[in-house]
């Protein structure tokens, strides 16, 4: 059940404060970069693959269960938020997310975010991938890339790494680019229906999705949590950058150079630690998600 909890402005306006300047700093490269007309094939995933607003990310939500209170007189910034999709009054003046209309609205969102990162949570940490599929992503098609950024080994060289691997990505969203040639080499064949029976906790696709999904869920989901997730995102997909065929020293990183024995195992390391950062958050999305389907019908975890 949700917890009920009240909040007079002078406690929850420095948190909001707060919350849209640490988002105005995580977010401050892709602004500044917008208004010269860069590109940054590392950082920017986050805002084009995620469509990441940073308008919508400073926003500071409590979550469901939170009742806002103004100050004597009033102030702007709540009645700005009395704007805000699915906040309702409450009986007592304040304001909170008006939990049975976000549920009619996005109770099957709910439902499908909880049983996959239930799901994903509930499996062993696999470390074996060495984040092939971005190498999969561009084989056999020369120089012809998905970045603008040349191959570290030559068109040549990155096809000779795929043959000489299994190709073992879960992940659907990773799988569905990859080229015709790329497909059959996959040992699995992951579709969008069977994602929440493939998902892995040590898939760096899987970690970099909790932002998605707990930006699908705002503003039923705290912000910290959706912030929390967006970082560990971040900082995956420069790993996943790094263990690519790109070269990424234009950005000043180095290549992870997953073709031999150390570069392995500094894949396989660093994906155990993103596994480990993810579980606390798995665990936060799948408890807030039980909070507001509580009372709701049962909800399915895959096997």
């Amino acid at each position: 059940m949700l917890t009920q909890t009240a909040l007079a402005h002078d406690t929850w306006a420095p948190l909001a404060a707060a919350h849209a300047e640490h988002a105005d700093t995580l977010t401050a490269g892709w602004r500044s970069r917008r208004l010269a007309g860069e590109k940054h094939e590392i950082d920017d995933f986050l805002f084009t693959y995620y469509t990441t607003r940073p308008a919508q990310l400073r926003r500071w939500h409590p979550g469901a269960g939170v009742t806002l209170h103004d100050a004597p007189g009033g102030t702007e910034d709540f009645a700005e938020r009395a704007a805000w999709r699915w906040y309702e009054p409450t009986p007592d003046g304040g304001l909170a997310v008006d939990v049975p209309t976000f549920l009619a609205d996005r109770g099957s969102t709910v439902r499908y975010v909880r049983a996959l990162v239930a799901a994903t949570a509930g499996r062993p940490t696999n470390v074996g991938c060495f984040g092939l599929h971005e190498w999969a992503m561009v084989y056999k098609q020369g120089e012809d890339t998905r970045h603008m950024l040349p191959l570290r080994l030559g068109a040549e060289g990155t096809d000779a790494v795929v043959e000489s691997h299994q190709i073992r990505c879960t992940h659907f969203d990773a799988f569905r680019f990859f080229t015709p040639e790329a497909v059959p080499l996959n040992r699995l064949q992951p579709t969008r229906d069977d994602q929440p029976a493939l998902e892995q906790p040590g898939c760096l696709h899987a970690g970099m999705d909790l932002f998605k999904w707990t930006n699908k869920l705002v503003p039923a989901l705290p912000s910290d949590l959706v912030l929390d997730c967006f970082e560990l995102a971040r900082d995956i997909r420069l790993l996943d950058m790094q263990a690519s065929p790109y070269d990424v020293s234009r950005f000043g990183e180095e290549a992870v150079k997953i073709e031999t024995p150390e570069g392995k195992a500094e894949y396989a390391r660093r994906q155990r630690e993103f596994a480990e950062r993810g579980a606390p958050l798995r665990a936060r999305i799948v408890e807030a998600c039980d909070a507001l389907l509580a009372g709701a019908e049962p909800v399915d975890v895959p096997a």
